[in-house]
């Protein structure tokens, strides 16, 4: 990484710059998408920009960008930075001011951005991950992909110091999702995970995963399920802009069981690796 995004510019790492009375650094007060990039092309961009455009709306946050513009701008990054593989991480704060709970609508939203080089999941997606079931102990509007992560931050921390590789959440009993994925269960061929409401972040990896799984001819239900689920599943796999389908071999903490990596997650797999190669492409 040698350039930074920061707000109309696209300047050296050693000149990027934010004030210290960003309220970002002062509340979290901010939203963020992260982009992948395949052979020099984004993946569902316009899906994640409508996203942080909808999570500012549901902060109360004037982005003051037209899509088409901020898009460009990305482009314009991915071209200066050379990225064939990896993602770019973009985030919009509040803006700068004399650090108080209560915001003006005065401030100017604050823009940056940067590369993440692409990480390593061949074995991973082959062989499977354990994961810890834990509480759910974040606020109630996750629907929105704030900058606020603590909670996420607590629980794959308790995750990692338990040799998993991922956090898997649970509130009054019900299985939510991951600390940074959504998690989907197999039963009799059938998907399940939990519906798009407010105490799950929609993941354009999710999206894309019950579309496909619908033009697949398989079920999808999308409903809440007890934690003593997890112990019965048949399959069981992660998704995330970062990880795609990452197959769950081992639950820990609140709930143990071992599964094995099964045909529906193999499936789902090769799709979307067939469908990300044919959006990608279009897209040059």
């Amino acid at each position: 990484m040698n350039h930074i995004i920061v707000n109309d510019s696209i300047v050296p790492e050693t000149e990027a710059h934010v004030s210290y009375n960003d309220r970002g650094y002062h509340f979290g007060d901010g939203i963020y998408e992260v982009v992948r990039i395949y052979e020099g092309s984004y993946f569902a961009l316009d899906a994640h920009l409508d996203r942080l455009y909808a999570s500012a709306e549901k902060l109360d946050m004037r982005i003051p960008y037209q899509k088409e513009t901020l898009a460009a701008r990305l482009n314009d990054y991915k071209n200066t930075e050379k990225i064939e593989n990896g993602s770019v991480y973009v985030q919009f704060t509040r803006g700068a001011g004399a650090r108080n709970h209560l915001y003006t609508r005065e401030e100017t939203p604050v823009l940056t951005g940067f590369a993440l080089p692409d990480k390593p999941m061949h074995t991973s997606q082959e062989k499977g991950v354990s994961v810890y079931v834990t509480p759910d102990i974040r606020w109630l509007r996750c629907d929105i992909k704030t900058i606020n992560l603590l909670g996420n931050v607590l629980a794959k921390r308790k995750a990692s110091d338990h040799d998993c590789a991922e956090a898997v959440l649970y509130r009054d009993d019900a299985v939510t999702e991951g600390s940074s994925s959504n998690l989907f269960l197999v039963n009799n061929e059938t998907l399940y995970t939990h519906p798009a409401n407010n105490l799950i972040l929609n993941g354009i990896t999710r999206q894309e995963i019950i579309s496909i799984a619908k033009n697949m001819g398989i079920d999808v239900v999308e409903e809440p399920f007890p934690k003593e689920v997890l112990a019965h599943a048949e399959e069981a796999f992660i998704t995330s802009t970062s990880i795609e389908i990452t197959p769950v071999h081992t639950f820990k903490g609140d709930v143990v069981a071992t599964l094995s990596v099964g045909p529906v997650t193999r499936k789902l797999q090769q799709a979307l690796a067939e469908h990300i190669k044919t959006q990608t492409s279009a897209s040059v």
